[in-house]
């Protein structure tokens, strides 16, 4: 019995031949050769002009992280995104890269299939946190890169004063520029609260049992909300130093152990029951399961504008083995992967 290898194995095998170094004369497509060209989408008549507008810019600034693991998601999300903007020529997309990937690659991979897309890639160094990271309960949370959305008020140009963050393994459907246009008041940051969930659970007996430590939710109401989706005041952030802040709750960690979910734990410690809400459908979060099993979830009751596979499982890799769960069906349409054998000579 014959075994079609997986797509998405095939890319990462194909991804290892283009990256390794040789002196023979090779036609192995490279990561930028496989996947389709996305269509071109354009501003409905009544968009502003980002080039003449002088105040209110409509500029929706959207910030994600980039690197070959998730490549394939961050393509979907890419494509969600400008499909369901009613101006997606308005949005400019800053992809932050880790230091030890091949950036010319992914930037080669953006631009094949979004030609006309406006972005900028930078380049994280993986040196500023690597020192500062504990191992944590999935392997995966314990990527350098995995913190970069820690330290975009530094990597992003200053002119950039408000974006929009978003994990590699979501789509949208619905328009970007609603979810931008979020009040943020007094708060750094906005992203959907979840207050029924157990929030003691963020936080090891060590944390909770130290009266120092656990006097830090004394004066708010700390809710769990989750990091991989938040719109950023960057302006506020990097007047308030909010980086420092994250890297003294890591340091802390690396001397005892107070946390054991990677990077967002520091973000409720230093934000939790100070974020601007958000409306809960722009977070469907869950949906890749939990941290341990994977298993398949509902949708949480209520409308959806944004759907994240947040969890140990991913989409692109159930359907690749032919294991499915129902709602995966929804992030299909927006893979631009081809089909095994098709990638250009």
């Amino acid at each position: 019995m014959i075994k079609l290898i997986p797509p998405f194995l095939l890319f990462l095998l194909h991804l290892h031949s283009s990256t390794a170094t040789t002196t023979t004369t090779t036609t192995t497509p490279t990561i930028s050769h496989q996947f389709k060209e996305a269509p071109q989408f354009y501003n409905s008549p009544e968009c502003p002009s980002i080039l003449l507008t002088t105040s209110n810019d409509p500029t929706v600034h959207v910030a994600m992280t980039l690197d070959a693991a998730y490549i394939r998601g961050s393509m979907a999300a890419i494509l969600s995104v400008l499909q369901h903007s009613s101006c997606p020529e308005n949005i400019i997309f800053h992809f932050v890269t880790s230091s030890s990937s091949n950036t010319s690659l992914l930037h080669t991979t953006i631009s094949n299939s979004f030609p006309y897309l406006k972005f900028d890639v930078y380049v994280f160094q993986d040196s500023l946190v690597s020192g500062l990271i504990s191992t944590s309960i999935r392997a995966a949370l314990d990527c350098p890169l995995n913190y970069a959305r820690s330290y975009l008020a530094n990597i992003l140009p200053l002119h950039v004063s408000k974006v929009v963050y978003l994990d590699s393994d979501l789509v949208l459907v619905d328009d970007i520029a609603k979810l931008a246009a979020t009040p943020l008041r007094d708060s750094i940051l906005a992203a959907p609260k979840y207050c029924n969930a157990d929030f003691a659970f963020y936080f090891t007996p060590t944390f909770w049992s130290s009266p120092s430590l656990s006097s830090t939710f004394a004066d708010r109401k700390p809710c769990y909300f989750n990091t991989g989706v938040m719109v950023m005041d960057l302006d506020r952030w990097r007047a308030g130093e909010y980086t420092t802040k994250i890297e003294e709750w890591m340091e802390l960690q690396k001397r005892m152990r107070i946390y054991e979910l990677g990077s967002l734990p520091p973000f409720l410690l230093v934000f939790a029951g100070k974020i601007a809400p958000v409306n809960h459908r722009w977070n469907q979060h869950g949906l890749g399961g939990d941290n341990y099993r994977g298993l398949c979830r509902d949708l949480h009751p209520g409308p959806v504008s944004l759907l994240h596979w947040s969890g140990k499982s991913k989409p692109w890799v159930r359907l690749d083995a032919e294991r499915p769960c129902p709602l995966d069906a929804l992030w299909a349409p927006y893979d631009l992967l081809k089909p095994p054998f098709s990638f250009d000579s």
